[in-house]
């Protein structure tokens, strides 16, 4: 009979078995919940009803539901925007310069802030009478006070800012792990050779970079596509529908309105999108699209 010995792997899924279960349970429990419960009329208050694809064609009908999507499809382009300048800082923070500890820390310090107090800050700081309206008029960039997030024009990329400033620290993060992952010897060669900079981080940094982007840009599209926390706390989707994400409008539909059924529907639409939107990443990726080989 064979013995059975406690090894590390054991000790390892231990550790990991609390977490797991919490994943299971607040994370993949709702979403397979959730797809039997997108045909019903399900909503806490009446009778539950099969409906068929009702509520899928009752979305593709419905107007807002329309303009959260597009306004969710708008918000990823900030996607390539914080990887090249995420890129960059890491570039910049990995050198030898005098200070790279404090300049680590501080483009962190927005990460590990709480979004509530992000916005608390933004909501001051974008205020008629704010210090960004202030120093607009004081270099003659603006003539007279802009209401940045109650106007429809500038609240949704006053928002994408934000969340912009907020994952930048983030993303750096892990692209200066790749960065001290690379060998120094490639660069000594590089320079031994007289690359210049620019090409040295064109034919050295970036495709060796690539795995670190593939899966940053796929994080941050999830990410964009799924964005909640600071639209509902600085616009709840407003000015109109001006900043109505698609996350907001399923959390309106279904704990707003209780309407759980219709609410996941839309959730599983938004779903299928995401997921479209990551293949179309790993196609690029595989095609050479970061390569510049």
């Amino acid at each position: 009979m064979k013995r059975w010995v406690w090894t590390e792997s054991y000790t390892a899924w231990a550790f990991m078995a609390p977490g797991l279960a919490l994943i299971a349970v607040f994370v993949f429990w709702p979403i397979i919940y959730g797809i039997p419960l997108s045909f019903t009329d399900y909503s806490v208050i009446s009778e539950t009803h099969y409906v068929g694809f009702d509520n899928f064609v009752t979305a593709f009908h419905d107007k807002n539901f329309l303009i959260s999507l597009w306004n969710s499809l708008l918000y990823v382009i900030i996607v390539p925007i914080i990887q090249i300048i995420s890129i960059m800082m890491a570039i910049l923070v990995n050198g030898k310069i005098p200070g790279v500890k404090i300049f680590r820390t501080a483009y962190y310090i927005p990460v590990v802030t709480s979004m509530v107090a992000v916005a608390l800050i933004w909501s001051w700081l974008l205020s008629n009478n704010g210090v960004v309206n202030f120093f607009l008029l004081k270099l003659g960039l603006i003539n007279d006070q802009v209401a940045w997030l109650s106007t429809s024009s500038t609240a949704l990329f006053v928002l994408m800012f934000i969340t912009m400033w907020k994952g930048l620290g983030y993303y750096m993060m892990l692209y200066l792990a790749g960065l001290q992952g690379i060998p120094s010897d490639l660069y000594e060669a590089a320079r031994v050779d007289g690359a210049s900079r620019w090409r040295v981080i064109w034919s050295i940094t970036i495709p060796l970079l690539r795995p670190h982007i593939l899966f940053c840009t796929l994080i941050s599209l999830m990410g964009a596509i799924r964005v909640f926390d600071e639209v509902y706390i600085l616009t709840k989707g407003g000015p109109g529908t001006s900043t109505l994400t698609s996350s907001v409008y399923i959390f309106q539909k279904g704990l707003e309105q209780f309407n759980f059924g219709y609410a996941s529907a839309l959730g599983l639409i938004v779903s299928i999108l995401v997921g479209v939107l990551s293949v179309l990443v790993f196609r690029f990726n595989q095609k050479g699209g970061v390569n510049p080989y």
